[in-house]
């Protein structure tokens, strides 16, 4: 076992300096990526339709199904593998955070998209029937385009529109779910309050502190997490903390001591009583099960 978790840019895997998008069918792609069946962590924005196949692929430690009609997105930083059991096809487009940068006037324009977050359980999508004829056209269009012998600069634009038609899509058959809870205004608070805890997980520990960024009450905040989630505020922050604990943790480089400091406890024990409560294991015990 390695002792220190690879992570891939796109350069790294395309062999290609400054490329910024890898468009390929799947299964010659895996075939030529054995090293991206292990664990791992991209810098990239990630992809895949499953059109064939069987097996499980793991996104930040959550373990799903492989199944034709799939499609699963990640965001850079998050760890995943695969394990095939059968031939497994589709489509997979890896592109940089720079991709879409200087095409869209909103910088934040793929957050908007639940799919593109650290909720794993949002990432992965079973595609319905009637929709998959048409996300998988738009699979095809991208691939034509990138095997353009003559591609530009404007065929590397109808490039992003194709994924953001596959994007909306996706999002439609996300927005056709019944939702826990109609108010708008909750989720957008809920949506802030994420990404305020993405940027300060490790020094914000507290909802009250997170309440007082938001200029509302600490129980205001409870309330439409419950509302929407499901959980208090604080079991979301300490979520995210114990997250991250994991994905150090996989990085065998890291003393146990160092990832607490990493993430800012008092000391290793106060952590190791922190993951474990959040994990059922000791940070010991959860490395030997990797």
């Amino acid at each position: 076992m390695k002792n220190e978790i690879p992570v891939y840019d796109i350069c790294s895997i395309s062999k290609i300096e400054n490329d910024d998008i890898i468009i390929s069918r799947f299964g010659p792609y895996a075939d030529n990526h054995k090293n991206l069946h292990t664990a791992h962590k991209h810098t990239f924005y990630h992809l895949v339709l499953f059109t064939e196949g069987s097996g499980t692929h793991s996104i930040d430690f959550e373990s799903f199904e492989v199944k034709p009609n799939q499609i699963y997105f990640m965001i850079p930083g998050q760890v995943h593998s695969w394990e095939f059991a059968t031939k497994t096809d589709g489509y997979i487009v890896n592109f940089s955070p720079a991709f879409f940068q200087s095409f869209l006037l909103r910088s934040d324009y793929l957050e908007n998209f639940s799919f593109f977050s650290e909720d794993v359980k949002d990432a992965v999508i079973d595609i319905p029937g009637k929709v998959v004829d048409k996300i998988v056209y738009l699979f095809e269009e991208i691939l034509k385009e990138e095997q353009n012998p003559n591609k530009s600069n404007l065929g590397f634009d109808v490039i992003r529109v194709l994924l953001l038609q596959i994007f909306i899509n996706v999002a439609r058959i996300s927005e056709s779910k019944p939702n826990l809870s109609g108010n708008s205004y909750n989720h957008v608070l809920l949506k802030n309050f994420k990404q305020l805890v993405e940027k300060n997980y490790k020094t914000l520990k507290l909802p009250k502190e997170y309440a007082e960024l938001l200029y509302i009450t600490s129980n205001h905040l409870n309330a439409v997490c419950k509302d929407v989630l499901g959980i208090p505020a604080g079991e979301l922050i300490r979520n995210r903390v114990a997250l991250e604990a994991k994905r150090l943790l996989i990085n065998f480089e890291l003393s146990v001591s160092e990832i607490a400091y990493q993430l800012n406890f008092k000391d290793n024990s106060y952590f190791t009583k922190f993951f474990k409560k959040q994990t059922g294991l000791t940070p010991e015990e959860f490395r030997k099960k990797q």
